[in-house]
């Protein structure tokens, strides 16, 4: 792993346990000592500490401040940028010309910039898109400096208020910036697991300090990318470059409702974003195919790559799994994949093929476990 980018908070990883794994070209925390499942568990009942660091962090800043930089970045995106209010942050897609999908990402009106957060994998792509497609005017600043934490778990708000009094008053979805003990900290009320939580740019400098000052806490334990990704699939969230890509549409994803009523057909600002013709044509129309939750019988899981099948016996693949593994809150195997539309109601039966043999699976309503945000 030595070709590998390390975090900024590597060896702290390393002095409480951690095993590390490549992933988006870093050396990243795969789990602890507790283990992938006590993570998991503990992130559901208690609070969870993630070291997302890298993932990018960007600013848009233009000459007549936020709304000129988020009427330039509908151009690439099909949620609404202009309406956001200051303080509030949303979910967003770039797309292609096909319809599909570059990247998904965070964006947040901060007063006077756009402030994105961008996938590892994706952030040099993601970049340079924005570059050559955003008026000159527009700068795209890639932040450095700054480590990425994610506090989740029903005693996230309780935790974090210990340090910081204010996060207690935000609700889903909003930002702010508040200082502690002399850094400035940007914070969001989001993550990635479907539990009430935070996240929390912090500068390299400091970083350390604050993530001891959260781990002291009996209620906060480390996380590592293994219980992530069981978090994020029980929430029925997708992975890019897994569930997304650059072929598959926001709408067959299940994504719709990102793309607000003022960027569809008959909108105020309908259109007028990469792809816009297939997506407002699936999103009137309904797309061919679709992701759909899978609950496989019996405790094998079913992983990414997974052929399926419309019955027991015969016939060619209709679909296949973008995402599999074990839900430790579900205590049984959970996929997602792409069926057609017509094989995409919750009930219906589908087989997947493991190791050459046919196991049954229904296709289940997703998320898999209710979100636990704070409205």
């Amino acid at each position: 792993m030595s070709a590998l980018k390390r975090l900024r908070l590597h060896d702290l990883h390393e002095r409480i346990g951690a095993r590390f794994a490549p992933f988006a070209g870093y050396e990243m925390p795969v789990q602890y000592p507790a283990g992938v499942m006590k993570e998991h568990l503990h992130t559901r009942a208690a609070a969870g500490l993630f070291d997302v660091s890298h993932m990018g962090q960007v600013i848009l800043r233009a000459p007549g401040g936020y709304e000129e930089a988020a009427a330039a970045f509908e151009a690439l995106n099909p949620a609404a940028a202009l309406g956001l209010p200051e303080g509030r942050q949303r979910y967003g897609l770039l797309t292609n010309e096909a319809g599909g999908v570059i990247d998904d990402l965070m964006f947040a009106n901060r007063g006077d910039h756009l402030f994105v957060i961008v996938n590892a994998a994706c952030k040099e792509g993601d970049l340079a898109h924005m570059r050559a497609r955003l008026p000159a005017a527009v700068q795209v600043e890639e932040i450095g400096g700054r480590a990425l934490l994610a506090l989740q778990g029903p005693a996230a708000e309780a935790a974090l208020a210990r340090l910081l009094p204010g996060a207690a008053l935000m609700r889903f979805m909003d930002v702010a910036v508040m200082d502690w003990e002399g850094a400035e900290l940007w914070l969001s009320r989001s993550g990635y697991t479907g539990e009430d939580g935070f996240e929390i740019s912090v500068p390299e400098d400091r970083a350390e300090a604050f993530a001891e000052a959260l781990l002291a806490m009996e209620e906060v334990l480390p996380i590592g990318l293994g219980a992530r990704d069981s978090l994020r699939l029980e929430a029925g969230l997708c992975l890019y470059g897994h569930d997304i890509d650059l072929e598959t549409s926001p709408v067959e994803a299940g994504l719709d409702w990102a793309i607000q009523k003022a960027r569809r057909t008959g909108g105020a600002r309908a259109g007028g974003f990469p792809g816009a013709a297939r997506i407002l044509a699936e999103l009137e129309e309904g797309p061919a195919r679709r992701r759909v939750g899978l609950r496989p019988e019996g405790r094998a899981p079913m992983r990414e790559g997974t052929p399926l099948f419309a019955a027991a016996e015969g016939g060619e693949p209709v679909g296949a799994v973008t995402s599999g593994g074990f839900g430790p809150s579900l205590e049984g195997p959970m996929a997602m994949g792409y069926v057609p539309a017509a094989l995409a109601a919750p009930g219906t039966p589908l087989w997947g093929e493991v190791r050459g043999k046919r196991l049954p699976a229904t296709v289940s309503p997703l998320p898999f476990r209710p979100s636990t945000y704070k409205r």
